[in-house]
């Protein structure tokens, strides 16, 4: 009986209506966060190349290697160079697929691991602070949620997107 009384109440055209309202804000949700992380990470690279200040240069990315360098003070100075282009290749391409939402599952799980070792470098070098102030740890956990969704909608991690 009370399997009846949950079938009526899940299949009522108010409670589908509610779904379909929760779907399509969880749709949006997803998009906002999408196209949220892409631009942060070509908006930080933007900043590299100083396109914000219309002033494209390499004095730009001189600087950033300087922050790099702090960013990554525990590591050896011969590695900076490689770190910061490899973060700015990384930036680049994973702010490019978020935004046109390629390969979802491993570019936001990618996206993920990036800025959690980016906040956890800037913890050691920093202190804890640092990468709280400037919300990598949020927007690692968002990444990591829009990760989570596409796995659902997508499969298990063994099938192609």
């Amino acid at each position: 009986m009370k399997e009846q009384a949950e079938t009526l109440v899940t299949s009522t055209p108010v409670h589908a209506d509610r779904r379909m309202q929760a779907i399509h804000w969880e749709r949006w949700a997803v998009l906002y966060a999408r196209i949220a992380l892409g631009a942060a990470f070509l908006s930080a690279v933007a900043s590299r190349f100083g396109l914000w200040d219309k002033t494209l240069d390499m004095k730009h990315f001189a600087n950033f290697l300087s922050y790099a360098a702090q960013v990554n003070s525990f590591m050896p100075a011969a590695t900076i160079p490689f770190i910061a282009w490899a973060a700015t290749m990384a930036e680049t391409s994973l702010g490019i697929l978020l935004i046109l939402g390629l390969w979802l599952r491993w570019v936001s799980l990618a996206a993920a691991g990036l800025l959690a070792m980016f906040g956890t470098a800037m913890a050691i070098s920093f202190g804890l602070q640092s990468p709280m102030d400037y919300s990598v740890f949020s927007a690692s956990g968002a990444a990591l949620l829009l990760a989570s969704r596409a796995f659902r909608d997508n499969g298990s991690p063994a099938t192609p997107d």
